[in-house]
């Protein structure tokens, strides 16, 4: 039985970017601008091979491919992971620019490349811990079920 054109599910944002080695470029390019980072550098281990690894990781697996950062590190957590560290506005928006300086240097088509800086954007206000919640507004932790052995 031929499959036609509709019913063929659509390409990941990951297969989109040409998978694996699109990740790993922009991590790179990434990290090439925190290491000289007066603000974000101090927030890093002097090794930041595993940080770089545990982002491009989860970034393959958010974006659609492989599974390997739930695999070696459960669930992802975000914010219950960055939390040990103080990020305010301004760690935020350090992060954002290296972060825009990679995507814009990627080569990812501008649709794509929009959708990246998107969620870019999101993600990293959502990890704000500096300052108090707006009132209304609760910090998302993950329930005790989403913690390991919990």
């Amino acid at each position: 039985m031929a499959t036609s054109a509709r019913d063929a599910v659509p390409a990941s944002v990951y297969e989109r970017l040409g998978g694996s080695d699109f990740f790993d470029a922009l991590v790179a390019l990434f990290y090439e601008g925190v290491e000289g980072d007066p603000v974000l550098r101090p927030l890093y281990p002097e090794d930041m091979t595993d940080a770089e690894t545990n982002l491009r990781d989860f970034l393959i697996q958010y974006w659609g491919g492989p599974d390997d950062y739930s695999r070696r590190r459960g669930h992802p957590m975000l914010r219950a992971r960055h939390l040990p560290f103080t990020i305010g506005h301004r760690e935020r928006d350090a992060w954002m620019h290296h972060m825009r300086a990679a995507v814009g240097s990627s080569g990812a088509p501008e649709e794509l490349a929009a959708e990246l800086l998107d969620y870019f954007e999101r993600a990293a206000t959502h990890l704000l811990n500096a300052e108090p919640p707006r009132p209304g507004h609760l910090p998302i932790v993950p329930g005790p079920s989403e913690f390991p052995g919990g």
